[in-house]
C-alpha cells in the first residue's frame, strides 16, 4: 500500500528538476500513505513518485518507482496484487527473472510481457498505478475494479498531474481551486463526490475498472475493462441454476481463497470485527488459517443502543481471537470528529468515517495490515433497506399516486415530535415515489432535494437515475445492489476505508470484494439472497459452521455513529458556527435559508435532518480545512 504522484510535460518545457521539486512535494503531501521508503524518477518528459508502505519484499528490491527488465517502463503504483504468485510461474515460463518478490516487480513485467490490457484482465486485487512508456511517451492510469484505491489527475496546459489524493495535486498551482457547484449538487445527494467528478472543477477521479491512456497532442482514451453493472446485466442473463447446496460448495471455496490470499505479508496481518455477519466470517476464516491467534480490533460507544463492542467481543471470545477495544465517550465526540474531518481531501459526510479512523488507529498499534468485512451488503443483499423498499413500494402503489402526493404534503408539515414525529415526516418524503428506483434514490439520499441546498448549479444525471438499469437489470433488488456497488461501496466506503486506514499507514484488504465472489454474488437468484425479509442468507449460512447465530443475529448496525443525537449534544455549538447564515452567505455556495430551516427543524426534535445537516457540516469543515491552504509558489512547479 502506497501514495503516488507523477507530473507530465510532453513538451519538454519544464525542467527535470522543477517537476521533481514539485512530485516531491506531493511525496511528502502522501508520506501518511507510505512511510517506510520514497522515490523519484524523472527522463526528459516525465517524473513519477512513489511513497511506500511495505508489505511484501520489504527489501531496497521493491523501491518504487521500478523499471522494467527492458527498461521500456517505469511504474508508480498503489496496492496489493493477491494472485501474485499464480502470476510469477506464468512470467517465469515466458523467460522472466525476477530480482526479488515483490508484486510491483509482477505487475511492471506482466504489462512489458502481456500489455495492460490483458495484464488487467489477468490480475486479482486493489490498485491503482501510473505506468510510463518511455518509447512510445505515453502514459496509462488504471484503477481496480471496484474502486478500492483511488486516483486523481488534472491537464492543463499541455502538462498532466496525477496522485493517490486530491491535496497532493491542489499543491500545485496550475490545478485548478474552484468549487464545481454540480458536483456539490451531486455531493449533497450522496454524502459523497461521485466518480469521475471531484469537488474541483477541472480535478477528475479515475473511476472504478477503468484505464486512461494520455498522448502528446492526443485526447485521454478511456476503457471501462470491468463494471458492476456489466457483471450485475450478466447476471440477469445467465443466473445460477444449481441447487443451494452446490453454491454454498462454491462461495465458500471462494471466500476461502480470498481471505487466504489476503492473508499473504511481510508483516503483521489483523482483523476488524463489529460482531456482524460479514466481519465475523472474515475473522472466522482466519482463524481456520492461523496458526495462532488472530489479532482482532473493535470500536464501542458508549451510547447504548449504538455500542456493537459487546457483540464483537462475544465472537472473538468464541473464535479465540487476541481481541482489542476501543470505547469512545460521548464526551471526546467533537475532538475526533474535528480530527477525522482533516485526513478526507474531499468533502465526505459518512459519519462511520470517524469509528473506522479509530479502529486504524488502535489496529496499527499492533499490526500493518488488516482485514475488514466490507461489501457483504451490497453482494449478498444485507441492507435492511432493500426488503423495506422493495415491500414499501408494493403497499405505496396500492393508492393513486394524487392521493399519495397529497398525503406526502400534509405529513410533511405536521409538527409531530420524538420518534413517532421521526416516522411520520421519514414516510412523508417517501409515500408518493413513482416507483421502486425512485424510492431507492430517495431512501439512500442525503438531501432528497439537493438543488435546493445549493445557491446555485445543477444536478448531472448519474446511475441512479439511469433508465435502462431496469432493462439491463429487471430485478430491482439486484439493481438496487448494482447501484449500491457501483456508487456507495465505491464512493462511500472505500473512500472511507482508504483514507481513515491510510491516514496512519494501515493497509486494508477486504476479502468479501475480491471480484471473483462479485461475479459469483450477481448470478445468485433472489430466493438464494433472501429469507423472511432478511439478507446474506449463503453468508448467515456458511458463518454458522464457526460461529452460533445467536451471537450474530440482530438489526444490522455496522460502524454508524448516532449523528442526529450528537447534533443536538456535543456537537450542537461546533455544528451551529458552521451552518451560521453569514457563514454560508459569505461563501455564495449554498443556500443559508434551506440550510437553516433544517437545522432549526432538527433542533427542536421533531424532524430528524441529520444526514442533510452533516452533509453540509462536513463540507463546510473541509472548506476551512483544504481549500484554504496555499499552493507551492510557482517557481517550484514551473
Amino acid at each position: 500500500m502506497c501514495g503516488l504522484a507523477g507530473l507530465i510535460d510532453w513538451s519538454g518545457a519544464t525542467a527535470p528538476e522543477a517537476r521533481e521539486r514539485a512530485v516531491q512535494a506531493m511525496n511528502d503531501r502522501l508520506r501518511h500513505r507510505g512511510p517506510d521508503d520514497e522515490g523519484l524518477w524523472s527522463d526528459d518528459v516525465a517524473t513519477l513518485g512513489q511513497r511506500r508502505l511495505s508489505i511484501l519484499d520489504l527489501s531496497p528490491a521493491g523501491h518504487q518507482p521500478m523499471a522494467s527488465a527492458c527498461d521500456r517502463y517505469v511504474i508508480t503504483y498503489n496496492g496489493e496484487i493477491y494472485n501474485h504468485r499464480d502470476l510469477i510461474a506464468d512470467l517465469e515460463d515466458t523467460g522472466v527473472t525476477f530480482r526479488g518478490h515483490s508484486d510491483t516487480e509482477i505487475l511492471v513485467e506482466a504489462c512489458a510481457r502481456w500489455g495492460v490490457e490483458w495484464t488487467l484482465d489477468r490480475v486479482a486485487g486493489m490498485f491503482a498505478f501510473a505506468l510510463w512508456d518511455r518509447e512510445q511517451r505515453t502514459l496509462v492510469l488504471a484503477r481496480d475494479r471496484l474502486g478500492k484505491k483511488p486516483l486523481y489527475w488534472t491537464s492543463a496546459g499541455g502538462r498532466l498531474a496525477f496522485a493517490s489524493e486530491l491535496t497532493a495535486l491542489t499543491l500545485l498551482p496550475a490545478t485548478p481551486r474552484r468549487i464545481d457547484r454540480d458536483a456539490l449538487c451531486l455531493y449533497l445527494r450522496h454524502a459523497s463526490v461521485p466518480a469521475p467528478r471531484t469537488i474541483l472543477e477541472g480535478v477528475h477521479k479515475l473511476e472504478p475498472g477503468t484505464t486512461l491512456t494520455f498522448r502528446a497532442h492526443d485526447q485521454a482514451v478511456a476503457r471501462c475493462y470491468w463494471s458492476v453493472r456489466q457483471i450485475a446485466a450478466a447476471g440477469a442473463e445467465d443466473p445460477y441454476t444449481g441447487t443451494t447446496a452446490d453454491a454454498l460448495v462454491e462461495l465458500d471455496g471462494l471466500i476461502d481463497r480470498a481471505v487466504a490470499e489476503r492473508l499473504i505479508a511481510d508483516v503483521p496481518v489483523g482483523v476488524f470485527v463489529s460482531g456482524g455477519i460479514d466481519s465475523s466470517l472474515v475473522a472466522a476464516r482466519m482463524a481456520r488459517a492461523a496458526s495462532s491467534p488472530v489479532r482482532s480490533f473493535t470500536i464501542a460507544f458508549d451510547d447504548g443502543p449504538w455500542n456493537e463492542g459487546p457483540y464483537a467481543r462475544a465472537v472473538c471470545e468464541h473464535l479465540g481471537t487476541d481481541h482489542t477495544e476501543f470505547t469512545l465517550p460521548s464526551s471526546a465526540v467533537l475532538e475526533h470528529v474535528d480530527a477525522v474531518s482533516g485526513i478526507f481531501d474531499e468533502p465526505f459526510a459518512d459519519a462511520s468515517g470517524i469509528p473506522t479512523h479509530l479502529v486504524s488507529r488502535l489496529a496499527r498499534e499492533h499490526v500493518t495490515v488488516a482485514l475488514a468485512g466490507d461489501g457483504g451488503d451490497e453482494l449478498f443483499a444485507g441492507y435492511s433497506r432493500y426488503p423495506w423498499i422493495l415491500d414499501a413500494e408494493a403497499r405505496f402503489r396500492r393508492w393513486p399516486r394524487p392521493l399519495r402526493a397529497m398525503a406526502a404534503n400534509v405529513l410533511g408539515v405536521v409538527p409531530l415530535s420524538g420518534a413517532l414525529g421521526t416516522k411520520v415526516h421519514h414516510y412523508a418524503g417517501l409515500i408518493d415515489a413513482r416507483g421502486t428506483d425512485d424510492l431507492y434514490r430517495r431512501v439512500v439520499s442525503a438531501w432528497r432535494q439537493p438543488l435546493w441546498g445549493i445557491a446555485e448549479g445543477r444536478e448531472p444525471r448519474g446511475l441512479v437515475w439511469d433508465h435502462s438499469m431496469e432493462r439491463d437489470i429487471p430485478d430491482p433488488l439486484a439493481r438496487m445492489q448494482a447501484m449500491d456497488a457501483a456508487t456507495f461501496l465505491s464512493d462511500d466506503i472505500l473512500t472511507k476505508v482508504d483514507r481513515a486506514s491510510m491516514a496512519v499507514s494501515l493497509e486494508v484488504r477486504t476479502p468479501m470484494l475480491d471480484h471473483r465472489i462479485a461475479e459469483f454474488a450477481f448470478r445468485l437468484p433472489r430466493w438464494m439472497l433472501l429469507d423472511e425479509g432478511r439478507g446474506k442468507l449463503p453468508l448467515r449460512t456458511l458463518l454458522a459452521e464457526d460461529v452460533p447465530p445467536e451471537l450474530t443475529e440482530r438489526p444490522k448496525q455496522g460502524f454508524s455513529p448516532p449523528v442526529g443525537d450528537w447534533l443536538r449534544g456535543p456537537l450542537r455549538d461546533w455544528a451551529g458556527d458552521l451552518l451560521a447564515s453569514s457563514r454560508l452567505d459569505d461563501s455564495g455556495l449554498l443556500n443559508s435559508r434551506a440550510v437553516q430551516a433544517l437545522w432549526r427543524q432538527h433542533e427542536s426534535g421533531g424532524w430528524h435532518h441529520a444526514n442533510a445537516l452533516w452533509a453540509v457540516v462536513m463540507f463546510e469543515r473541509w472548506r476551512e480545512t483544504h481549500l484554504d491552504t496555499d499552493p507551492l509558489p510557482e517557481a517550484m512547479a514551473a
